[in-house]
């Protein structure tokens, strides 16, 4: 993609991202070593930039602000678009673009009195950001998931994985392990996630802007900013709607000990 050219239309956009997003999955599906070295263009394209605005301000997340007071379904007018898209990509290319804390805000969980889920809503610009690295970041790891994941996936709900149960209730399959990561996202590592992503992930303009994001802190209904040690508030980069998250279920015809006791040391390692 020419990198230089003015802001596409949606439509043509959109044409040209999914076109790039094939070649990228592609690219890490034929060889799954592959390592992508060359991606921070792309995240700040106009085109992926534009993408990444429509989902941004179209998702119900977009009528809410985050700590910059930002409504981003109400920057609308096509002047204002372009503008604001044109800031964020300067402010990317000349490495000045911070993102700023995400705005705390406490959910009760359903089913659950007393407790709350914590989600963290970042600033316009910062979901802006988010969405592109998202468009870019997504079909490379999408080759790397199995067929039995569906957590936070497109086109994936946990309601496909309540069907693949039923499917194989059906055919002699007599047990279903589930298990939930407790405080899965306030306590994930940050060296452990990026280590991670260092396997796929060359570009250190890239990997700034993830550390960048998992360390920018979060800001209480009081006002007061906490730093972020570990953990990723849901909201932002994992969960654009902020969905809540839901557990994968793997069926398996029996679970003798050895079964049991590795699945339960390979959640430990995702933890």
């Amino acid at each position: 993609m020419n990198t230089s050219e003015p802001v596409p239309g949606l439509y043509e956009a959109g044409r040209r991202v999914r076109l790039m997003q094939a070649k990228l999955h592609r690219w890490a599906a034929g060889d799954p070593g592959c390592r992508f070295d060359d991606l921070f263009n792309l995240v700040c394209d106009p085109g992926f930039l534009t993408v990444a605005w429509d989902r941004v301000r179209s998702n119900k997340g977009g009528r809410t602000p985050g700590v910059d007071r930002v409504i981003p379904s109400f920057i609308s007018d096509e002047a204002d678009v372009t503008a604001f898209l044109a800031d964020a990509r300067q402010q990317l290319r000349a490495g000045t673009f911070t993102p700023l804390p995400v705005r705390e805000r406490l959910i009760p969980k359903p089913g659950k009195r007393g407790e709350f889920r914590r989600l963290g809503i970042p600033s316009a610009m910062d979901r802006l950001v988010q969405a592109s690295l998202v468009l870019v970041l997504e079909p490379i790891f999408e080759a790397d998931f199995k067929p039995v994941s569906y957590g936070f996936r497109p086109r994936r709900r946990a309601q496909d994985a309540i069907a693949e149960i039923h499917h194989f209730g059906t055919r002699g399959y007599t047990w279903v392990f589930e298990a939930d990561i407790k405080a899965c996202f306030g306590e994930l590592s940050h060296c452990a996630i990026l280590e991670r992503v260092r396997k796929r992930i060359g570009d250190k303009r890239v990997l700034a802007l993830i550390k960048a994001f998992l360390k920018a802190g979060v800001m209480s209904a009081g006002g007061q900013v906490r730093d972020s040690v570990t953990g990723t508030p849901q909201g932002g980069l994992c969960s654009a709607e902020h969905n809540p998250p839901y557990e994968q279920c793997r069926v398996m015809r029996s679970a003798g000990l050895l079964a049991l006791v590795t699945a339960m040391l390979a959640l430990e390692h995702c933890a």
